[in-house]
């Protein structure tokens, strides 16, 4: 299939929507467009990224009023019907707060903002963004949050490690005090996925690091997967 198309969509108060066009465009040769969040046109995309940054200046508390914008209602409905999504820390934090991840993000356990380069260790290959990634392969993406703490509650959490929804967990333990170490988690599907490291700051060797191109290099394999099923679906039921 062909290269699956990206939006990244743009909230005021977003800082990391250029850094994920670069890396989409330019490192990873994509085709990529900005989604403004006024709009509830999608432009026709195959898969969405929500970046970092402080959607809506994190009144009321991050994410909070990102979720309820007219973009977000196109990309609940994408993501329901199965289309990948990736929230990346402002973003992981807004779709926690739209229901399409379970969970919420906090305070950082030490109430101070984290920023370095983190070792995240792949705990489940059965997703739209890690599908091409190895299970137990270690990856180092930097972080820089000040609400990144990963909280729900225990009957959630036990559900979630019982599903296989934890994607990725923080190889050295947690700097921020999120719960079982999880830096990032899935929807039951897989097509949903946010976690708090920035995978798009870590595409290009002059940045340390190209462990994050991984993650959007799997959407492609993903897409044809679940299209072959479809069309394979299909063709069974014509016979």
């Amino acid at each position: 299939m062909s290269a699956p198309k990206w939006g990244v969509v743009v909230f005021p108060g977003s800082n990391d929507d250029r850094d994920t066009l670069y890396a989409l465009e330019t490192v990873l040769g994509l085709d990529a467009v900005p989604l403004w969040h006024a709009s509830s046109d999608l432009q026709g995309v195959d898969a969405i990224a929500l970046p970092g940054g402080f959607s809506y200046g994190d009144y009321l508390r991050a994410g909070a009023l990102a979720c309820f914008s007219p973009i977000m209602q196109a990309v609940t409905a994408f993501a329901h019907e199965g289309g990948p999504v990736l929230g990346i820390c402002n973003g992981f934090q807004i779709l926690c707060e739209a229901g399409l991840l379970p969970g919420a993000l906090v305070r950082n356990r030490d109430l101070q903002f984290i920023c370095r380069t983190e070792y995240l260790k792949v705990e489940s290959t059965g997703t739209a963004f890690s599908c091409q990634l190895e299970k137990g392969d270690t990856l180092a993406i930097p972080v820089k949050h000040g609400e990144g703490c990963f909280a729900v509650d225990p009957d959630t959490l036990a559900s979630i490690e019982k599903n296989g929804q934890v994607v990725f967990r923080y190889a050295e333990g947690a700097p921020n005090g999120s719960l079982d170490d999880i830096a990032g988690i899935s929807s039951e599907q897989g097509n949903v996925v946010g976690l708090m490291p920035h995978p798009e700051h870590a595409v290009d060797a002059l940045l340390g690091s190209t462990d994050g191109r991984g993650l959007f290099e799997s959407v492609a394999r993903w897409l044809e997967g679940e299209r072959g099923g479809a069309t394979a679906a299909a063709q069974g039921a014509s016979r």
